[in-house]
């Protein structure tokens, strides 16, 4: 300090900079460069082509076919797993009463976190392969065999266009909705029991509760989670990929952005046109989380 504050503050973060420079910033620029380049991923000089790429992808339908799963990804995604993360935070924290110290959740909320949570510490891939055995298109398939029993005819999860996407959008809303009920208990945790216990005197029911009380004091958690599901609708390359029927299929019912700059990349040898796919979709993801982060804005409950 005797250098001076701002000395000492560039000392500090000097090395972290560089860092986010050369391994974040760095891979951006060149991502933006080979965009506007022919490179096939083994020429050491790519011809520049200027915005060819981005012509071309314009005009690409399956690109498109990927940007509507993608919209479809943005709405259901998001409004499913935090309605469903929400009640059930609100069942293990609230649900239960009220208490001397704070509120209770329903009997046994401690366990049933710890299994809501349990699909958050498996790969997102292990999860790919365990949905495989639940929706196999034949009687063994595990809900195809509970469809059996009741004699009905097995149904194609992952055959049928009008099933597919669906059918993985429910996999990324059990694999998801652990964590945000964690989220959501510990933004109902830092609530003050006071303001439980006064609308309670006041004869405030559970519905009236949940959205009177809880929901207005977890805005900023609930805007967060709304941002992260957002970013997680732009990738699901993992459960696609591994899922879907001949990668993206049928028919490219289930196909999304990142796998199909996965398939020109490595399939085709085409690293520029994939590129810009990949900056088409950093454009995406970032106008989609600034404009969340807008329009969700609200003046802060202090409690």
């Amino acid at each position: 300090m005797r250098q001076g504050k701002y000395p000492f503050i560039i000392g500090f973060l000097i090395v972290p900079v560089a860092l986010y420079g050369v391994f974040v910033i760095g891979p951006y620029a060149q991502a933006f460069y080979i965009a506007m380049t022919n490179w096939r991923g083994v020429s050491a000089n790519p011809k520049f082509i200027g915005t060819e790429n981005f012509a071309r992808l314009i005009q690409d339908p399956v690109f498109w076919k990927a940007v509507t799963h993608h919209l479809i990804l943005l709405l259901a995604l998001p409004v499913i797993t935090l309605t469903i993360a929400l009640f059930l935070a609100f069942l293990l924290n609230i649900a239960g009463g009220s208490r001397s110290g704070g509120m209770r959740g329903i009997w046994g909320s401690k366990f049933y976190k710890i299994v809501y949570f349990f699909p958050q510490v498996l790969a997102v891939a292990l999860i790919g392969v365990l949905f495989q055995a639940m929706y196999r298109p034949d009687s063994a398939g595990v809900l195809n065999g509970l469809l059996g029993l009741f004699g009905i005819s097995p149904v194609g999860w992952l055959t049928q266009p009008s099933l597919a996407l669906w059918s993985i959008i429910a996999v990324m809303v059990w694999q998801a909705v652990g964590f945000y009920v964690v989220l959501f208990s510990a933004g109902m945790a830092a609530i003050p029991a006071e303001i439980y216990e006064s609308a309670a005197l006041d004869g405030c029911g559970k519905f009236r509760l949940f959205f009177g009380v809880t929901l207005p004091l977890l805005w900023d958690s609930l805007q967060v989670a709304w941002v992260y599901l957002g970013i997680a609708a732009f990738d699901a390359f993992v459960l696609v990929q591994v899922l879907s029927v001949d990668r993206g299929g049928p028919d490219g019912a289930t196909t999304v952005i990142p796998l199909e700059i996965w398939r020109q990349a490595f399939s085709f040898s085409r690293f520029g046109y994939a590129s810009a796919m990949g900056v088409a979709l950093f454009f995406l993801t970032l106008t989609f989380a600034v404009l969340t982060l807008r329009v969700t804005r609200r003046e802060r409950i202090e409690y």
